[in-house]
């Protein structure tokens, strides 16, 4: 029961870090993005007429993710121990 909860807890560090690490690399890129100005003028394209905000993933692929990182830490932490 004790290697369970230790991967249960191991699979949640490992997303919590992972969105985290995401986020801030993408706060850093927004923050240090410089638009060209004088190249924009030479590089006209017309608009699009529809915006696509994100790829939709399904709830379960989340689901499946923590899952498979709780067996991969099970089975690191019973090869340690």
């Amino acid at each position: 029961m004790l290697l369970f909860l230790q991967a249960f807890i191991g699979s949640i560090v490992i997303h919590v870090v992972y969105f985290f690490v995401m986020m801030l690399s993408g706060y850093i890129k927004t923050r240090n993005y410089k638009p060209d100005f004088a190249s924009a003028w030479d590089n006209v394209e017309t608009l699009q007429s529809e915006v696509g905000f994100s790829k939709i993933n399904s709830p379960f692929l989340y689901l499946f993710t923590f899952v498979g990182v709780a067996v991969l830490c099970g089975i690191i932490i019973k090869f340690i121990n």
